[in-house]
């Protein structure tokens, strides 16, 4: 236990230590966002490893590698260089990513033991925040609710579970789950300018031969669990949809190209989690169709609407993971 304890003090501490960064430090909004959570993570800490103190409850680690999780974070990060070179605010932004890391362990560790004896600690995290800040990035006044984001996510995952194949298993996939919740809450109270999600879309095109590159990083977890039916579905479907629109109107459908770069990033890194996939290759086939044609759909109801439409690949995830049940 006190090993446990002691993992999770170094990190909340350390959460708080990027608060004292000279780029941190002279905006106290931003510097409040580090300070406030490394306090409410030393705080939780305090009553978790407090209560099983009393009662004499173990907590303990338990180390367990998954490869799905570090395939994914490998092609992710793969991805976000390779784009940072390109678009340097990546690159600015890679100690914001570093705290959500640290955040995450601390967060998902806590609510681990406040509910069982065990934490399984392994690379899981790393793909959720990867994912999450290749669509989603709050500005640095309102990086606190960056921490809402990812603490969402995370509790999703521990909280809202079904039956699946025998075993008690999360419905939402981690990442996207808070990317919708939020981007529905920002749709709806107006405030899409806190965020660099229209910038995060627009600067996807930058890099050259981004659609190939992104291929290629996702093509190794595409192929090792399962997933290619989804996104080569998803693709085709988003596509032949572009090409007949063009040869009817003569102008793309999403501006400038048949699958925009951000959608064909959801299309290979967002929403193809295994763990919350159909279980069946036709399942997955659909799964896809269902993705690439809600893109299409909110795409077009949030240019009616008015509201910026990078969030035509985030909203309806959550939706379709509910679906593999029907």
């Amino acid at each position: 236990m006190l090993r446990g304890c002691g993992l999770v003090a170094v990190l909340a501490l350390g959460l708080g230590a990027f608060g004292l960064l000279d780029g941190v430090r002279q905006n106290p909004s931003f510097q409040g966002a580090f300070v406030g959570a490394s306090v409410l993570l030393l705080v939780w800490s305090g009553l978790v490893f407090g209560a099983a103190h009393r009662t004499g409850r173990p907590l303990t680690l338990e180390v367990a590698v998954r490869p799905q999780h570090l395939v994914q974070a490998l092609a992710q990060l793969t991805f976000l260089v390779y784009w940072g070179w390109y678009w340097r605010p990546v690159y600015d932004a890679a100690f914001l990513i570093a705290s959500q890391l640290v955040f995450a362990y601390a967060f998902d560790m806590l609510l681990s033991w406040s509910r069982r004896d065990t934490y399984t600690l392994g690379f899981g995290p790393f793909p959720v925040i990867f994912s999450i800040n290749l669509f989603l990035w709050f500005a640095d006044d309102w990086f606190y609710l960056q921490f809402l984001l990812v603490g969402l996510g995370f509790a999703a995952k521990e909280l809202i579970r079904w039956d699946k194949d025998g075993q008690r298993v999360h419905i939402f996939n981690p990442s996207s789950f808070p990317l919708a919740v939020f981007a529905l809450a920002l749709i709806l109270t107006g405030t899409s300018d806190l965020t660099w999600g229209q910038d995060i879309a627009t600067a996807q095109f930058f890099p050259p031969h981004v659609y190939l590159v992104l291929f290629l990083v996702a093509l190794p977890g595409q192929y090792l669990f399962g997933v290619a039916s989804m996104t080569m579905s998803a693709v085709v479907v988003t596509y032949v949809f572009g090409l007949l629109y063009f040869s009817v109107t003569g102008v793309y459908f999403f501006y400038d190209s048949y699958v925009p770069i951000a959608v064909f990033l959801g299309m290979h890194l967002l929403f193809t989690d295994p763990s919350t996939a159909p279980r069946t290759q036709m399942g997955r086939v659909l799964f896809g169709v269902g993705y690439g044609l809600s893109t299409v759909a909110l795409y077009a109801v949030l240019n009616r609407a008015g509201v910026p439409p990078f969030y035509d690949k985030l909203l309806q995830v959550p939706l379709l993971n509910l679906s593999i049940q029907w």
